[in-house]
């Protein structure tokens, strides 16, 4: 049986509860009344030096007359005649012949590729869009960005959280940007909490596609097409390029063999970056860092970000050569092999082709107007297909803790500080009349005072931080382990979550309540998971959660509660603000599970 516990539900008091399915996203008051400050073209960093990526587009097309230019003139050369005629591009010698078409289930899984990877794609450019930035360093310091898309932090917003002419520290949310609706997923600002259903949903679902393509890839002997045979695959690769770039194409043999060009560009795709996406995917998750130490050295989270990153850019660029030469090496033919499996000339596979697109268009332009209507559809569907997978990351446990030399020389700040009195005065107070509530299903309820905090037995850590945003930093935290908070007011066997309320409200209307998160009470017992009073050395600053916030190295970084006022032991936390276990998973779609 369910037990409702009153405990502090008056802190969340929204009123009427709406139906996921009635509710919508609106922009005008999403995330605080968040403005829509648009992306800016990405740009690159040369060293103190910024340049707009646009710059690709004249040089990339100048490069390309030269290459056409300098390739048609080394075919007048009877030594570049005689290297083609040696090595024709299409050889035997690199892959073997394959007269057998193009089976059915290739074929279907050339059309199911295209449409998750084209949500794949949307949604992680929404992610990117929400830290608008690209490091090779875990601390991210502002400044130290290779890539960015939008400008720089403002200099007087960097360290202090408020100054005299009231403004305020430069958070994660502030630095996040809007895309337009037609590229992300659903283009809104900070809406990272709905790209990330999207993408990972998909991303489930590419992979399993990608699993089955692999077994009837080996079993069939499909293998053969696209894994080089000899190292005679590079001379044919350089002879073909040298062809494509004069003009005057190879012939098209794609039906029963590729040509050396096509054949490496398959292979890195479906045997490099593939797998790539997957391991840089997985690098990312926090409970994986955690667990395995990966908050520091080359494969630390922004690395790993970055070659995410290269992995799309790779996507993107095979999916635009590819469809290119799909028209450019006769489209009826081409259509042919890959929609009937035939090597004919019918026009039946252009209709179908046709359609198909249609179809695949009226998809990407309803993908953000859907989301923005049925947003809690989206988040219910991927928390079906995802559940799984989320408690299967949560098992390991986080044992990864670093050195004082591993502590970033930065940490990005996020959230709303209280605007209460009561807080204000216990912050002019020192903390002298704060007092810690932990109540509900529990033997002992207890009130500590921040001195009694101060009395128990103090724990350090040096541990890594993994922001939703894509951002992250290693700090040395102290303060009280919640295994003890545990001990000491020894829950009831019905309490399975534990909740930590913030004096602060939530980032949106007054209305909708404190900010407040839920966590598993197995949590509770990991030795690093602890009540933070202290950060690098010093007490808490406003910014990063004075007096107390909350260390679970289990989960993302907005379920660290920050500014503290009580804690609170559940059966169900369906019963709590909205029911979907915190603040951001009521208000702005996020999952109350998030260990990747």
């Amino acid at each position: 049986m369910v037990i409702r516990t009153k405990g502090f539900a008056a802190l969340l008091d929204q009123g009427p509860r709406r139906r996921e399915v009635d509710r919508r996203v609106e922009t005008a008051h999403w995330a605080g009344s968040i403005p829509q400050e648009m992306a800016r073209v990405p740009a690159l960093r040369f060293g103190k030096r910024w340049v707009s990526s646009l710059w690709l587009l004249p040089l990339g097309a100048a490069a390309l007359v030269v290459g056409i230019a300098l390739a048609q003139q080394l075919r007048q050369y009877g030594w570049m005649q005689d290297f083609i005629a040696a090595y024709p591009g299409t050889s035997g010698q690199v892959t073997p012949v394959i007269t057998t078409g193009f089976p059915a289930w290739l074929r279907w899984q050339h059309l199911f590729n295209i449409v998750f990877m084209m949500f794949l794609i949307r949604a992680g450019l929404q992610i990117l869009a929400d830290h608008p930035r690209l490091y090779l360093r875990q601390g991210c310091r502002p400044g130290t960005a290779w890539l960015r898309m939008r400008g720089p932090v403002p200099a007087e917003r960097l360290n202090s959280a408020e100054r005299v002419d009231g403004t305020k520290v430069w958070t994660a949310k502030d630095d996040s940007v809007a895309l337009p609706k037609w590229l992300g997923i659903p283009g809104v600002r900070h809406t990272i909490g709905l790209a990330r259903w999207w993408h990972f949903t998909f991303d489930l679902l590419w992979l399993l596609n990608g699993a089955v393509f692999y077994v009837l890839l080996f079993t069939s002997g499909e293998w053969r097409r696209i894994v080089p045979q000899s190292w005679d695959v590079l001379p044919n690769a350089a002879s073909t390029m040298i062809q494509y770039a004069s003009l005057n194409f190879p012939v098209n043999d794609g039906f029963t063999d590729y040509n050396a060009l096509q054949v490496i560009a398959y292979f890195t795709t479906v045997f490099v970056a593939a797998p790539l996406a997957f391991v840089t995917g997985m690098l990312q998750s926090p409970a994986v860092a955690a667990r395995f130490g990966l908050d520091r050295g080359p494969l630390n989270h922004q690395v790993a970000r970055t070659a995410h990153f290269a992995v799309l850019l790779w996507m993107v660029f095979f999916i635009a050569v590819h469809s290119l030469m799909v028209f450019t090496t006769g489209l009826v033919g081409n259509l042919n092999h890959i929609v009937l499996g035939t090597d004919t000339e019918s026009y039946w596979p252009l209709v179908i082709y046709l359609i198909a697109m249609s179809v695949i268009a009226a998809l990407w332009l309803a993908a953000s107007p859907l989301t923005l209507r049925y947003p809690g559809v989206v988040r219910r569907v991927g928390t079906v297909l995802l559940g799984r997978i989320t408690e299967l990351l949560d098992r390991p446990h986080p044992v990864a803790t670093y050195t004082e030399k591993d502590i970033s020389p930065y940490f990005w700040a996020n959230g709303t500080p209280p605007a209460s009195e009561h807080y204000r005065a216990l912050q002019k107070g020192d903390w002298a009349d704060y007092a810690l509530r932990v109540e509900g299903l529990v033997e002992n309820p207890v009130t500590l005072t921040y001195a009694q905090l101060l009395a128990m037995p103090r724990h350090e850590q040096v541990t890594g931080h993994h922001c939703i945003q894509g951002w992250t930093g290693v700090a040395q935290w102290a303060g009280v382990r919640m295994a003890d908070i545990v001990e000491l007011v020894r829950p009831l066997p019905s309490a399975r979550w534990v909740v930590f309320y913030s004096f602060a409200d939530g980032s949106g209307p007054p209305n909708e309540g404190r900010y407040y998160d839920c966590h598993r009470i197995a949590h509770m017992s990991e030795p690093t998971t602890l009540l933070a009073y202290e950060m690098n050395g010093a007490p808490l600053t406003e910014d990063h959660g004075a007096p107390l916030r909350l260390r679970n190295e289990h989960e993302l970084g907005f379920k660290m509660v920050k500014w503290i006022e009580a804690i609170e032991f559940i059966d169900d936390f369906r019963y709590r603000g909205l029911g979907m276990g915190g603040y951001n998973e009521d208000h702005e779609y996020f999952g109350h599970q998030v260990p990747f």
